[in-house]
């Protein structure tokens, strides 16, 4: 597989492709939760779940539900389930802020930390989330990008364990976490996330703000930003001024309760129509 990488979010499903080997992931990477997972190693052993995140889009939180309960529920049967954090934002380069993170979120499965999209680029993700399910061979059984699929996934996992145990006894698959990942629910538009300082023109600004690589960053203390935007819910991403780095739930406006607040987006959210 091959790609560049970040790309902008694109949620969609592609095929499966039989014929694909799940690419190995450099030992040179740090990881959480585990010293090291070597992919071969799980041939004819394991059915291996790779999900592709980041700690920093909501689009991500939003899947972690479900891949914390297929890991619950499916590890016993052989599936292994690794989450590869690739940060799309300067802050989540650092170990320790995703270390926070995985912990805070609750995540037990193993997390490769993937800086500099070493693995992002082997795999040809398109976008956070990033999901690639292998079967028993390694061979790539099913890809989705983005939020969804959730019962088509858990149904292609228990497919693949079948082949590990064909007189395997699996649950029924889990009710969905939300109202809009019922199959077929509608959904109302939200609008598009806006990344800075590219997107600092659809802001409006209260005192001053200075553009740094991802992020502006507010001059002092009451410094301000407000955006208009639709949908069901409304994140800040958020660094510096003593603050977590990572996603805020706001209204829309932000204000810095001291100076070197870094703003270096906003994410929106859909909901049921």
């Amino acid at each position: 597989m091959s790609g560049a990488g970040p790309p902008c979010f694109a949620p969609m499903r592609t095929e499966p492709h039989p014929e694909l080997h799940a690419p190995e992931i450099p030992r040179e990477l740090d990881w959480l939760n585990a010293a090291f997972v070597k992919v071969d190693a799980l041939a004819g052993r394991a059915v291996l779940l790779v999900e592709f995140w980041d700690f920093a889009r909501i689009n991500s939180l939003r899947t972690l539900p479900y891949l914390r309960a297929w890991h619950d529920r499916y590890r016993e049967a052989g599936l292994r389930v690794i989450g590869v954090h690739a940060p799309g934002y300067s802050f989540g380069r650092d170990r320790d802020a995703v270390a926070r993170a995985t912990e805070r979120l609750e995540i037990a499965y193993p997390v490769a930390l993937d800086p500099d999209f070493l693995v992002w680029r082997a795999y040809g993700a398109r976008g956070w989330p990033a999901r690639y399910l292998f079967g028993p061979d390694l061979k790539l059984r099913a890809i989705h990008y983005g939020e969804g699929e959730y019962g088509e996934t858990e149904a292609a996992i228990q497919d693949a364990l079948r082949e590990l145990d064909p007189a395997l006894e699996l649950p029924a698959p889990m009710n969905p976490v939300r109202p809009e990942d019922e199959p077929g629910a509608r959904l109302r538009p939200q609008s598009p996330e806006l990344r800075m300082p590219a997107d600092r023109g659809r802001l409006e600004l209260v005192r001053d703000w200075t553009d740094g690589h991802d992020w502006i960053e507010a001059a002092d203390a009451g410094g301000g930003a407000t955006v208009a935007w639709e949908g069901a819910e409304a994140y800040a991403v958020l660094s510096g001024a003593g603050l977590d780095p990572g996603l805020h739930r706001t209204d829309g406006t932000v204000v810095a309760e001291a100076p070197g607040l870094r703003l270096h987006g906003f994410q929106f959210t859909p909901g049921p129509a």
